[in-house]
């Protein structure tokens, strides 16, 4: 049986075209493909319908609305087609990757994110090879989950990171392994892929104002600073700790402002810094006061997993205790057991 995927360009690099102020988003990206690809290439790709947004952005302007759109577009559409693929800009790819796999849960088709970081009108460009591969995975009836390929690599999207600024191989999973790889032939780690649990599950509730907030720590950062980054108007803090999630334990005021923020209902998740690692938050001292002020570990979830699995949360109507202990369940495979 002939597969029909749908594409949903989003925007991004992909598709941008030189402006008087740099690269920007440029639209008919079926036209670029058809003066890039010739038409016996083009027929013998996996059949596809390709939707272009009205409103084409570039990956740094992301907002809640547009993780909203993207999911309710494909669960639109989700008995028409055989599989997905979203074109998006990489700069907030990651983001956007893990936000939808929180919004389309036990998906049976597969999702397969990619972009380029070169636009497709240069000679030179990555853009061909990432749309040829992310097409033919969206046909792969063992990827039931929200996936990214790049260069070559296929992640599980709420495990992918932006690791590069420049670099062709610019995304990673630092704390799993590649669900697959595309050389001559594709080879899938299929004992890796997420599998479903049962029926899809569609929760594309989307608040558009943000629940979450980043907090980093830095040396000689002050208890006054703190206070004032978690007097923001949001649920959730991120806080970017040190190695397996440490902090100052020498500065009480400090701890001591961690632990009113938490008394006051504000939930504080504990995420290392570092690329690669989980939090072991009661490893050392300097951990364990945390614990105390009220601080709960992340495990080894990236930033950007968390933030959205945070907001998606919250957007849902869950209260902090009920968003607490979720923390340690994998929703969609986004943390280690």
């Amino acid at each position: 049986m002939c597969k029909k995927i749908y594409i949903a360009y989003t925007g991004g690099t992909i598709g941008m075209r030189p402006s008087d102020s740099g690269y920007a988003p440029g639209d008919n990206l079926m036209a670029q493909l058809s003066q890039k690809l010739p038409a016996d290439v083009l027929v013998s790709l996996p059949a596809f319908e390709l939707f272009e947004y009205p409103q084409l952005i570039d990956s740094s302007n992301i907002r809640p609305y547009n993780w909203q759109q993207i999911a309710s577009d494909i669960a639109q559409r989700y008995h028409h087609f055989d599989g997905f693929v979203v074109l998006h800009g990489t700069d907030t790819m990651a983001y956007s990757c893990a936000m939808t796999s929180f919004m389309l849960q036990n998906l049976h088709k597969p999702v397969i994110f990619t972009g380029s970081q070169i636009p497709l009108c240069e000679a030179r460009t990555d853009a061909l090879e990432n749309i040829i591969g992310a097409l033919t995975l969206a046909t792969d009836e063992r990827i039931n989950e929200v996936c990214l390929y790049f260069n070559g690599r296929l992640l599980r999207g709420n495990r992918a990171r932006k690791l590069h600024a420049s670099r062709l191989d610019a995304f990673d999973t630092p704390n799993y392994p590649w669900l697959g790889r595309a050389d001559i032939h594709i080879a899938l780690n299929e004992s890796l892929l997420w599998q479903p649990t049962g029926a899809e599950q569609f929760q594309l509730q989307c608040d558009q104002q943000s629940h979450v907030g980043v907090v980093t720590l830095f040396p000689g950062i002050t208890a006054r600073w703190v206070e004032s980054a978690l007097s923001q108007p949001v649920n959730a803090f991120i806080l970017q700790t040190y190695g397996t999630g440490n902090a100052p334990d020498s500065d009480q005021e400090l701890l001591d402002t961690f632990a009113k923020a938490s008394d006051q209902g504000k939930l504080i998740v504990n995420l290392t810094q570092c690329v690669q690692g989980s939090i072991l938050q009661d490893s050392y001292a300097t951990g364990s006061a945390l614990t105390r002020a009220g601080v709960v570990g992340g495990q080894d979830t990236t930033t950007e997993a968390m933030f959205c699995k945070l907001h998606h949360l919250y957007s849902l109507g869950f209260e902090t205790e009920s968003v607490k202990a979720l923390l340690s369940v994998s929703l969609a495979g986004e943390l280690s057991a």
